[in-house]
């Protein structure tokens, strides 16, 4: 479905949003940044930045629930004679797939890992996300193959890929990888991670 003019004007004010912000937070720090000035660089009001975000620190991050939802609805589309590893690599590629055209593209995945090693607040904040997205994922598994019943090894297989994705992401920006570079790091684990768990 084509988007209208409302959407698209309401997805370029959120990406000038995270722009702004990804500016702020490499040019003074995050502690200091203020929700104010975020709205001031994107040319907008501090009202409309909580129209989009209830914080600042889910400027950092923005669209990770999106991410989720969509390896959630991949599971449970599923074909019937897809095994449960393939489904979930099919799942992280995908949402690997989103996080290059986003996250990569904009240099926030870069101020995130940066974020992540220097404020405490967030460290905490990204390890409650993570390990919700993980429930989620390993929820709609359980949902999609009944006949899988031990949920311990299922949650193993998805904390192994999302350790896998995640780490390969960090190291790949600590080295100053380009995106491009950090993309298929991302791949390359989930595919070590989805071949050793098919054997």
């Amino acid at each position: 479905m084509a988007e209208g003019m409302r959407e698209r004007k309401k997805r370029r004010t959120r990406e000038a949003l995270i722009a702004a912000a990804v500016e702020l937070f490499r040019r003074q720090g995050y502690e200091v940044t203020t929700v104010a000035q975020i709205a001031a660089a994107a040319d907008v009001s501090t009202r409309t930045f909580f129209l989009h975000f209830p914080t600042k620190e889910d400027v950092v991050l923005a669209d990770a629930d999106t991410r989720v939802e969509l390896a959630v609805r991949i599971i449970e589309e599923r074909g019937a004679d897809e095994s449960l590893p393939d489904v979930l690599a099919t799942a992280v590629q995908r949402m690997i797939s989103e996080v290059a055209g986003s996250d990569l593209a904009t240099g926030m995945a870069d101020v995130r890992v940066q974020l992540m090693l220097t404020v405490p607040e967030l460290q905490a904040r990204m390890m409650r996300r993570l390990l919700d997205a993980q429930r989620r994922i390993v929820d709609a598994l359980c949902r999609s193959y009944p006949e899988e019943d031990d949920v311990v090894l299922v949650g193993a297989l998805v904390g192994a890929m999302a350790g896998a994705v995640t780490s390969a992401a960090t190291y790949a920006l600590r080295r100053g990888d380009a995106p491009e570079e950090v993309t298929a790091a991302m791949r390359a684990a989930a595919g070590r991670v989805a071949l050793s768990s098919s054997r």
